[in-house]
């Protein structure tokens, strides 16, 4: 879901302001998109309630990234016993004039895989965001598996 619709309460927009600085800090010349999906009724479809999506679009194609956009994922769960939100994971996909290129999630493996690949030195700034991202929603000791 577009990260400005999930912008809900203080802490929680402090929060994705903190994810979109966390990239921006990395790579200044990148901008920020928090509603990166339109509101059509096929895309409102395929949107997932339960994560916060941000896109963020470099000023032109990246050649360390592999790609002129990235799209950030942050999945959540809400335990219905205890009704505590944590984030599960962050999936991040590299997309160009041709689609998606590459993609990345927390959830297994912590690697790109795709038709074409970010840079080592990329995709290791990307691991250590997502481990950020993960402590920003989660606290200390959110890390790879």
């Amino acid at each position: 879901m577009n990260a400005a619709e999930q912008a809900i309460n203080l802490e929680f927009t402090s929060k994705i302001a903190t994810v979109v600085n966390l990239l921006k800090a990395e790579f200044p010349e990148i901008r920020a998109d928090l509603k990166p999906w339109t509101n059509d009724p096929e895309t409102l479809e395929l949107v997932d309630p339960d994560s916060v999506d941000i896109g963020f679009h470099f000023p032109g194609w990246s050649k360390s990234f592999q790609s002129r956009s990235i799209l950030i994922q942050i999945r959540f769960y809400q335990d219905p016993i205890s009704d505590v939100r944590r984030c599960i994971g962050v999936e991040a996909a590299g997309f160009d004039h041709r689609g998606k290129q590459w993609q990345f999630s927390t959830v297994e493996e912590w690697r790109c895989e795709g038709e074409t690949k970010p840079k080592t030195e990329s995709s290791d700034k990307l691991k250590q965001i997502c481990r950020k991202i993960m402590e920003v929603f989660n606290g200390q000791g959110s890390r790879e598996q």
